[in-house]
């Protein structure tokens, strides 16, 4: 608690211990039989607290970061338990061994392994008991089709085929680990969708200036929203690899930054001098002291890096001082590509600039190039 209040101001730090009181205050009655609060009831005490946030000074969006921030602030002191560790069930092994899987033979990200977990709960869940006998041998086409038609109601074409795809790697998964006969990953119906039926939505050049100049770089968190939009609009970094940037990336020696994507695949790109002026800004004058390795942190203790949500937060922000439409951060990566096609560049060096693994998704981005398709189009029949 010493170091949140030396963190805010008296005026908040009392806001915020209110707040605080009347959410431990109805802490779950399972941690007052216990007699300690555990980390498993962090979710509960913080969203009791987010609503007894109104009658203080705290702003009702910002008492659950705040109230979760305490318990490890506390924790360290004993006050606060570790959450007891779950009972293992079949289904919970499953999963682990699920979850495993994803990270060493797939190479996804943590992020993305959350959601491919989740789906296989769900399906899991409905047959938990095979999952202990007979290692799911009676799980039938006709069951996962139907779970995948309940689970995509109310979704659109592009979820409901991210869905389907998450279905196929739990199928995939039971087979190749010898818990299903047959791969029923060929069961999973293809979610009807026309591949590049839009234009891509991108951000153009008038658009990011404003955007850019709409930081407030006198501050610590305006150096940091420049630094965050000048990334995504000169090398169209993904949110998530601009979160997870570090120190070490940065080669200023030799003008490079390392950007770890999609796969756990590593890319060096060239350090453009504006994105490095901006960074140095950011680090040398705007920063927090902080033992994170993360360039971006956090503006409110305690001072983590940021994860993937924030830079998206960081350009809808931006768009509001802009008075500009809300736009997302891959919009921004969208209009890196588009600009790259107007001034002359070649869809294999678009692909080389954003990192495509295939050239077909690259080509999603020639139909913005109206002039070079016009010489394409054939006469209409009779002239007009």
């Amino acid at each position: 608690m010493r170091q949140c209040r030396r963190s805010r101001t008296t005026d908040r730090f009392a806001a915020f211990t209110s707040c605080l009181h009347h959410g431990f205050a109805r802490v779950p009655a399972r941690a007052r039989a216990r007699g300690s609060v555990s980390t498993s009831d962090v979710p509960v005490t913080a969203s009791l607290a987010s609503s007894r946030a109104t009658l203080s000074a705290i702003p009702g969006r910002f008492a659950y970061t705040w109230c979760r921030s305490s318990l490890h602030l506390v924790w360290p002191e004993g006050l606060v338990l570790p959450a007891p560790p779950p009972v293992q069930t079949p289904v919970t092994e499953l999963i682990s061994a699920y979850q495993a899987w994803l990270v060493d033979e797939r190479g996804l990200a943590a992020r993305t392994v959350e959601r491919y977990v989740a789906t296989a709960v769900r399906l899991l869940s409905d047959h938990e008991p095979a999952v202990g006998t007979d290692g799911l041998e009676d799980l039938s086409a006709g069951q996962v089709r139907r779970f995948l038609l309940e689970d995509c109601s109310g979704l659109g074409v592009g979820s409901a085929k991210t869905r389907a795809g998450e279905v196929r790697a739990l199928c995939k998964f039971l087979f190749v680990t010898g818990r299903t006969p047959r791969c029923l990953a060929t069961a999973v119906p293809s979610v009807a969708g026309w591949r590049g039926g839009r234009l891509p939505r991108a951000v153009s050049a008038e658009v990011v200036a404003k955007l850019l100049a709409s930081c407030e770089r006198s501050s610590a968190t305006g150096q940091r929203d420049f630094a965050i939009l000048t990334l995504l609009a000169r090398l169209g970094l993904r949110a998530a690899e601009v979160a997870g940037l570090e120190l070490a990336d940065i080669d200023w020696r030799a003008g490079e930054v390392v950007v770890r994507g999609k796969s756990r695949r590593s890319d060096r790109l060239p350090l453009p001098a504006d994105v490095g002026e901006a960074l140095v800004g950011y680090i040398a004058g705007g920063r927090p002291k902080s033992q994170s390795r993360k360039v971006f942190l956090r503006g409110r203790a305690p001072c983590d890096g940021i994860n993937p949500t924030t830079v998206t937060t960081v350009v809808h922000t931006a768009c509001k001082r802009a008075g500009l439409p809300l736009a997302s951060a891959h919009r921004l990566r969208h209009g890196v590509a588009v600009e790259t096609l107007r001034h002359g560049g070649s869809l294999a060096e678009i692909s080389q600039l954003l990192r495509h693994r295939d050239l077909a998704t690259t080509a999603y981005y020639a139909k913005v190039d109206r002039e070079a398709l016009r010489s394409l189009a054939l006469p209409w029949p009779g002239g007009l």
